[in-house]
């Protein structure tokens, strides 16, 4: 790993063993963009990359100098209209209403490590050794300003992660309305653009598209990341598949609005920015105040979508989430959301607890409906402590008799709303987010808090510190089941309403931080009406999330499918549900219901006491299944092998163990076939000089079962199968393949 500065040249070369990223000082003191790639060999000018020719009916920079245009050089981190005129990375309304910059070179620094972003979430290391910091100073002498770049190389990933710091040091007041977390731009557009989008209950659905001239973009507008939209684009060549060509993953380290923009000008480049999105941002910089914008990440693979994936699986398991929960298995649990709704009290919670405790389950989570005056969705929001009347030991008393049955306990909050109908509303109406004289719209009959005044931050920490100290709970989960609309608070002047937005994602994050400092073993996991704000930037606080509100097995191929772009497994949660499904009304296996959600950090929505004996059998096995082979799937190199979004018949995947002498393959069939083909699925990862026994039962080298395949051929429709299984629409297996 270097980071080289070669002054003759002006030239900045940021490599390790995987890739290269080269900028240079233009000769009018800002910074181009050369190259982003697989590593090269370092020299000491790599003037010949900055493209230049005369171009008729454009803008030039210099006077007599018909070459030097800003709009058609690759540029770092470009401003609009001083010869560029395509979407800028930063904007700056200035007292005189201009919005023209010139941000020039002044000085560099090289540290090793990471530096922390203060009240953001980010990236880190343990180690010095394992990055190295590149910090660029730019200002703009006119009107005061100082911009600072930070790229973080990884020593052993092909990752770069970036950010950038403003500074008001003049004497003026100015208003940044555009400051991306990362600009780059690539010299063609020959790459197809990859998005993950959808909408509550089918997140995450990978779309792919070629680009074309003009702009293609994906962003929130919501308050939140949005299950509409994920903040992570790839760019992929068209002949890249999983497991070969080149693709560039970008995701932004985030939970609010967020842009994710593709820019093809006349000339063929590409320019991609990333960042917290434009619309409706307008951050007062008062002389002597910052802005730090959130972290972006940038990863290159030569070796197809797998491999890029699988660099980001790691750094975000390893160097993102943090804390007790990171490297340990996840507890397999149970909860009574779909078990019980609102209808429970304390017997029947306990009664479904006992039930999953002798089933092998470890943590019994309580949803919804505990606290205040919550007997349905118009009430109780903002009170958080027990209803006991539903509880009437209150939840010390229920968690101490969870803990006595030897179970964890688990506690559901919805920590930033608030219903009308409740005690924190009735003392504090000015604390929702509302705009004066407007009608203030609902979503699930409840409101936003604003999350921007620290009084409201520090009241909700208090009620959720008392219960946490109070009573033994293990587990958090923290929803949010409702976007932000009459954007306006109370608290801020009218020059600073613009702020609203990142403000309230800034006070989510310090609520988390506070609670996770201060209950360091408590395992929380993040929720938003299920994936609604499945970031990295909350990955940094909760160590998994719950991918879906959606739990039929067969709708979660997909979701989780498109979640392991970016996300490791860990990361995932993924349940085991009744049937009918409760959000498609689908009739599946338990065995599939299962044998998906293992791919993941498994457990339980329902009540085990309403199953037959041969199903709670089954959940036993599938208990004891996951809990042998959790830690590596969880924390295994993960491998997805046939696309749902490209097949209507089957799906797979697999995980293989850090030592590649165990790895398991899920198989899932989708709709049966009619006498159909012979089938093989060539597996990824194993050691080719390996001898794996499949099932404990036929034995293989690892090069043939990854070059010709693992046999999963199942019969003719309504015949048995070798094994004797019938095989069926919504059918799955799981391989389990041990080396010898």
């Amino acid at each position: 790993m270097c980071i080289s500065y070669h002054a003759s040249s002006k030239t900045f070369h940021l490599h390790n063993d995987s890739i290269s990223y080269i900028m240079t000082i233009l000769p009018n003191g800002q910074l181009g963009q050369l190259y982003f790639g697989k590593t090269i060999h370092d020299c000491d000018n790599f003037d010949h990359l900055v493209e230049m020719n005369h171009r008729p009916m454009t803008a030039y920079v210099f006077e007599g100098d018909k070459k030097f245009s800003l709009d058609h050089i690759k540029q770092e981190y470009p401003s609009y209209g001083t010869t560029d005129f395509r979407h800028p990375a930063l904007e700056i309304v200035q007292p005189n209403g201009s919005r023209i910059t010139n941000f020039t070179y002044v000085s560099h620094e090289i540290t090793a490590g990471k530096p922390v972003l203060e009240g953001l979430p980010a990236t880190y290391t343990e180690q010095d050794d394992e990055a190295q910091t590149l910090t660029i100073r730019l200002r703009d002498e006119l009107i005061g300003a100082e911009l600072e770049l930070y790229y973080t190389l990884f020593a052993a990933r092909p990752a770069i992660a970036r950010s950038a710091r403003f500074v008001n040091d003049g004497s003026l007041d100015l208003h940044l309305t555009t400051a991306m977390s990362l600009s780059v731009d690539l010299p063609d557009s020959a790459y197809e653009f990859i998005h993950f989008s959808g909408a509550w209950s089918r997140e995450r659905h990978m779309k792919v598209r070629r680009l074309e001239a003009g702009i293609q973009s994906v962003e929130s507008t919501r308050g939140t990341s949005s299950h509409n939209h994920n903040p992570f684009v790839i760019l992929k060549r068209p002949e890249t598949t999983e497991f070969s060509g080149e693709a560039i993953g970008f995701s932004l380290v985030y939970s609010g609005n967020f842009l994710a923009q593709a820019e093809v000008d006349s000339w063929g480049t590409t320019r991609i920015t990333m960042g917290i999105n434009p619309f409706q941002f307008d951050w007062k910089l008062e002389p002597g105040e910052s802005f730090q914008t959130p972290e972006a990440v940038m990863v290159y693979s030569d070796s197809g979508l797998n491999a890029m994936s699988q660099t980001f699986h790691k750094l975000y398991q390893t160097r993102l989430a943090r804390g007790y929960w990171r490297d340990r298995p996840r507890p397999i649990l149970i909860n009574n959301w779909e078990a019980t709704y609102f209808n429970f009290d304390e017997e029947k919670l306990v009664s479904i607890a006992q039930a999953a405790k002798n089933d092998g389950v470890e943590m019994f989570v309580l949803d919804d409906g505990w606290f205040g005056e919550r007997c349905n969705d118009f009430a109780g929001l903002g009170d958080w402590y027990p209803n006991t009347d539903r509880l009437a030991n209150g939840i010390v008393g229920l968690a101490d008799r969870i803990d006595s049955l030897g179970m964890k306990f688990g506690l559901w909050f919805e920590p930033e709303m608030v219903n009308e109908d409740s005690d924190l509303f009735r003392a504090h109406p000015d604390w929702r987010i509302c705009t004066p004289g407007r009608c203030a719209s609902h979503g699930r009959n409840q409101f936003v808090l604003d999350y921007s005044r620290k009084e409201v931050v520090d009241y909700i920490y208090e009620m959720m510190a008392k219960i946490l100290t109070e009573a033994k709970v293990s587990y958090i989960k923290w929803d949010m089941n409702r976007c932000i609309t009459e954007a306006f608070s109370a608290s801020l002047p009218a020059d600073r309403q613009g702020e609203l937005f990142h403000r309230y994602i800034l006070g989510v994050y310090q609520l988390y931080d506070r609670l996770t400092t201060n209950f360091p073993h408590v395992l929380f996991e993040s929720c938003a009406s299920g994936g609604g704000r499945f970031d990295p930037g909350l990955l940094y606080y909760a160590p998994q999330g719950w991918a879906s509100d959606d739990s039929d097995a067969i709708e979660r191929l997909k979701i989780q499918y498109g979640t392991s772009m970016c996300y490791p497994i860990s990361s995932i949660g993924a349940h085991v549900s009744v049937v009918p499904n409760h959000q498609v009304f689908r009739i599946t296996p338990l065995e599939t219901r299962a044998n998906v959600a293992h791919f993941g950090t498994f457990g339980y929505e329902l009540d085990l006491n309403k199953l037959t004996e041969e199903e709670r059998e089954m959940v036993r096995e599938q208990i004891k299944f996951m809990k042998e082979y959790r830690e590596i799937i969880q924390f295994g190199t993960f491998y997805r092998l046939i696309s749902p979004f490209e097949n209507n018949h089957f799906t797979a995947w697999m995980v293989v163990s850090e030592d590649k002498k165990t790895a398991l393959v899920g198989y899932y069939k989708i709709l049966n076939e009619v006498n159909g083909p012979y089938h093989r699925v060539k597996l990824c990862g194993l050691d080719p000089d390996m001898k794996y026994c499949v099932d404990g039962a036929s034995c293989h080298y690892g090069d043939e079962l990854m070059h010709l395949g693992l046999l999963t051929t199942d019969g003719a429709a309504g015949e048995p199968t070798p094994d004797d299984r019938k095989s069926t629409d919504f059918d799955s297996r799981i391989f389990v393949l041990h080396a010898e």
